[in-house]
């Protein structure tokens, strides 16, 4: 049973993230170096905001509850606020990068498009935060022990893969939604992504009223999804043609000789 809970959770945490990955990434290695430099990026504010907590912990009150219980969420809030800031300094990099890119080039146009890095970015930053969010849970899963059996809520594992996976797809969504908005200069989507990505952190306190957390965060999911697809260039029109398999241009791009 253990076993089964393991493999389960972690294809839901992570099974539309890998099939992103594996159908849309894998085979561009120019893409593959890009998502593993965001994932880095993501790295070192998780190194920095862990660094600060750690240092604030140890000169704050050890016995107040309440003093712990906001540096928690001070905690947190540090923590989205250097993820952003990292997100908009590897914009920067990304920019001069594909500035030298073309520079470098025979081609006149640039090798990868800048909508086309934030989503690889944004995925980046999403299997590291997924990773780091859920390892030690899946590692718990494993056994031995069985989750409920003091009165708990027995969804504990399922909740957090299926929040994992939330967690993982706005990352992308944000990172489209983001670099979109830096390069028109729209500051209020910059804003807005950055208060949605503390909006869903915090509702990380409302478990183990797993409800409270989940339907939020996935109504906020579908939300920046359909942002982030018009941020992308997406319309109903070219949707329609996809689902329905009519868009000559996708077809005759995603071609493959045989």
């Amino acid at each position: 049973m253990t076993a089964a809970v393991f493999f389960g959770c972690t294809f839901i945490a992570f099974g539309p993230a890998i099939a992103l990955f594996l159908f849309t990434i894998a085979r561009e290695p120019l893409r593959v170096i890009f998502l593993i430099a965001g994932a880095f990026f993501w790295l070192v504010s998780l190194l920095l905001s862990s660094l600060v907590w750690f240092i604030s912990v140890q000169i704050s009150n050890k016995d107040s509850a309440a003093q712990q219980k906001g540096l928690l969420i001070f905690g947190v809030v540090l923590s989205v606020l250097l993820q952003e800031t990292f997100r908009f300094a590897y914009y920067k990099l990304l920019k001069k990068a594909n500035e030298g890119l073309l520079t470098l080039s025979q081609e006149e146009t640039m090798p990868i498009s800048i909508r086309q890095l934030a989503y690889v970015s944004g995925l980046g930053f999403g299997f590291m935060s997924g990773a780091f969010s859920v390892v030690n849970i899946l590692a718990d899963s494993v056994g031995p022990g069985t989750v409920g059996i003091h009165g708990d809520s027995q969804h504990y594992f399922l909740s957090s893969a299926f929040m994992t996976m939330a967690i993982i797809l706005l990352h992308m969504f944000w990172g489209v939604v983001f670099f979109d908005a830096c390069e028109k200069q729209r500051w209020w989507a910059v804003a807005a992504v950055v208060i949605s990505h503390l909006i869903v952190s915090c509702l990380t306190f409302q478990n183990p009223e797993y409800v409270a957390s989940l339907v939020p965060t996935y109504v906020i999911l579908f939300l920046m999804g359909v942002w982030a697809f018009y941020s992308a260039g997406g319309s109903l029109r070219n949707l329609k043609l996809c689902l329905t398999c009519k868009d000559k241009d996708f077809l005759l791009a995603n071609h493959r000789p045989r």
